[in-house]
């Protein structure tokens, strides 16, 4: 069985098919699953679609078993939405969409966050709101 998990619900869809790395949902699951759904103007989340050209269409779309069925983790990679796979769990993550982002790129505002310093002292961002700020990221990988 396969599951769903995105920022607003967690599902599973009876007929979801994984083969390799896609995973295939019917248009009629997708929506409920994923809140996308496939229009005739493209692959629609509220007021936002996204066209897919001739050969991507090609490539995420398809008909079988008289349904319309989409290869989400494609579509997911297609537009830049963060997405990740368990394949122990069969368990797929997709995060916000470039529709979602596009409001806080629109604004030049980083996300809300919150680390403790060596002191333990807690620091948000959205207290340094209005003045410069210097991130300096590093990781060990």
């Amino acid at each position: 069985m396969v599951t769903i998990v995105t920022s607003e619900a967690a599902s599973s869809p009876p007929n979801a098919r994984r083969e390799g790395g896609a995973l295939w949902l019917r248009n009629d699951e997708l929506l409920a699953s994923t809140g996308w759904e496939i229009k005739p103007e493209g692959v629609c989340r509220g007021e936002v679609c996204v066209p897919l050209p001739g050969e991507r269409a090609e490539a995420l779309m398809a008909e079988r078993d008289g349904a319309s069925w989409l290869d989400v983790a494609g579509f997911a990679e297609y537009v830049g939405q963060t997405s990740a796979h368990d394949a122990a769990t069969d368990t797929w993550y997709f995060g916000p969409g470039p529709e979602e982002r596009r409001g806080h790129l629109d604004m030049l505002d980083a996300p809300d966050f919150e680390l403790r310093d060596l002191e333990g002292r807690t620091h948000r961002l959205s207290d340094h709101r209005g003045k410069k700020v210097l991130l300096a990221v590093w990781a060990s990988w």
